[in-house]
């Protein structure tokens, strides 16, 4: 499959880091998806399980952003770069979800592109790997159209929502980013 990545001159997205003035938004929305993204993800969806992933977002192994529409300021994407290593591995595991009041107009590929430039240039990563389930499609064209390619298959490779499941390996290194 060859799409052209994202890469917007003038972004109708920003990202940021989480913070606990992003809890009501962020519960909220997540609560109102959940049809949404189910069986791929469970966000959080209350206040212990929201300061939960704020705390994980601080450790620094992890960073976590929150992308909006400059415009509305409409939350369109969380992305969670988790288990960052340096040294010889330079690399980190991608987690994100959108949200389908903003979902269907490329939103949710500029904040991804936008998280990818800061993960290759600012924290200095050389490669992301995402794991996605097999039928979820938006997120598997999502992925393609950012830059990642598909590396291999992994039965039974993480527990979500109390079963194991099947993942599809994508990945993009910062070669792959610059060309």
């Amino acid at each position: 499959m060859s799409c052209e990545r994202p890469r917007p001159t003038a972004s109708r997205v920003r990202i940021d880091p989480p913070g606990a003035g992003d809890e009501d938004a962020v519960i909220a929305a997540n609560r109102a998806a959940r049809a949404y993204h189910a069986p791929y993800t469970r966000p959080c969806t209350d206040h212990a399980a929201f300061a939960a992933w704020l705390e994980n977002a601080a450790h620094p192994a992890n960073r976590s952003f929150i992308a909006r529409e400059i415009e509305s300021k409409a939350l369109v994407a969380v992305l969670n770069l988790t288990q960052i290593a340096m040294g010889n591995f330079c690399s980190a595991y991608l987690g994100y979800h959108g949200y389908p009041q903003t979902g269907g107009c490329g939103l949710v590929a500029e904040g991804m592109t936008l998280m990818l430039d800061e993960a290759f240039g600012k924290i200095g990563l050389h490669r992301i790997e995402a794991n996605i389930q097999p039928g979820n499609a938006k997120s598997i064209g999502l992925v393609a159209r950012c830059g990642f390619r598909k590396e291999g298959y992994s039965p039974r490779y993480l527990m979500i929502d109390g079963k194991w499941r099947d993942h599809e390996r994508w990945a993009i290194t910062v070669e792959d980013w610059r060309a």
